[in-house]
């Protein structure tokens, strides 16, 4: 298996990625591609070569999360290409539990469990503890105890995995509707195989496929940075893959408040949708939506992919996102 890892300027936290993967009970090889980081990346992965198996590529310029993944996949040699971003932690089996789920099947997309390490919001380096700029006030009010818990360090990495484990949190980031979000997608890849919709459970981090497939779709969607892993689960679905769960953990390791919302940075909907004119794509912000505070009423609100499943089925011979949205709510609300 290669491990694919896209990062940029996150050289501590990239360090403490690597060690997970060193700490491995089955040892991949480990692509990194360095797009266009200012920081000391470049320190970071060459020190790295002498506990993996490591192919650098360094990029003078950003690529961009697509056109980084996408150079990293062409590049491995491994059969399965197993995707992380360069801020997230392998759990110690990580690598094991996807291969298992690939043993005696060619067509399959695996997802794992995406956690999230909140302690580590205020570091620069979450190994020493040193703050991001303008977080030097609370970190130095941080309690001995509290502090010396947050750290994530290359030894509880080696020697002590669980301490980090017992302080991680389900979803990728912090707050109810990434918890719930990880739980709805996690309980269709698990529970509702026959779910035509599992594409929308893709994960651009901690998710896995033969390599052969990905170059066969042409990798991830240059022109998209976010949303781009659900909508290459769309056409890898489309081209006879099915999407499956499995227990295995990584740990983001938290370094902003709030996180990148698809309901806010609306840029990917065009593409998206362009490419896949459908009442489930023009249905998803709906989906995100209904998890948090927001204006939709209840009986308009999809709790789960089955239901996204039903409710694209509904509107599927309309041809606008306007329409199928307008359509649903309609339905919904029992309005004529």
């Amino acid at each position: 298996m290669s491990v694919v890892i896209r990062s940029k300027d996150e050289a501590d936290r990239l360090r403490l990625t690597l060690s997970s993967l060193a700490c491995q009970t089955e040892r991949p090889e480990v692509v990194v591609v360095n797009d266009g980081s200012t920081d000391h990346t470049a320190d970071v992965v060459a020190a790295a070569a002498g506990d993996l198996d490591i192919i650098a590529i360094h990029h003078a310029a950003p690529a961009g999360r697509s056109g980084a993944a996408n150079v990293g996949a062409a590049r491995a040699t491994g059969e399965i290409v197993l995707f992380l971003d360069g801020d997230t932690l392998a759990a110690p089996d990580l690598v094991a539990q996807h291969l298992s789920k690939h043993i005696g099947q060619d067509n399959l997309v695996v997802r794992g469990e995406t956690w999230h390490l909140r302690g580590t919001r205020p570091f620069l380096d979450p190994e020493t503890g040193s703050p991001r700029a303008g977080e030097e006030a609370k970190v130095a009010r941080m309690p001995p105890a509290e502090f010396a818990r947050a750290l994530v360090t290359r030894r509880k990495i080696a020697e002590a995995f669980e301490e980090i484990d017992g302080s991680a949190q389900p979803g990728i980031y912090p707050g109810y509707g990434p918890r719930r979000l990880f739980e709805l997608e996690m309980e269709a890849l698990n529970n509702a195989p026959e779910c035509k919709v599992l594409w929308a459970a893709a994960s651009g981090s901690n998710q896995s496929l033969r390599r052969d497939a990905f170059l066969a779709v042409g990798g991830f969607h240059p022109n998209l940075s976010i949303n781009e892993h659900r909508e290459l689960a769309l056409r890898l679905t489309q081209n006879g893959c099915r999407m499956t769960g499995t227990p295995a953990r990584t740990y983001h390791m938290i370094h902003r408040s709030g996180w990148r919302d698809p309901l806010h940075e609306k840029d990917w909907e065009d593409t998206f949708y362009a490419e896949h004119p459908t009442a489930e794509v023009a249905l998803m912000p709906i989906l995100w939506a209904s998890l948090g505070d927001s204006s939709i009423p209840e009986a308009g609100r999809i709790h789960s992919l089955p239901a996204l499943e039903a409710a694209a089925a509904r509107c599927a011979s309309l041809t606008s996102r306007e329409a199928v949205r307008s359509a649903h709510m309609k339905w919904s609300l029992g309005s004529p």
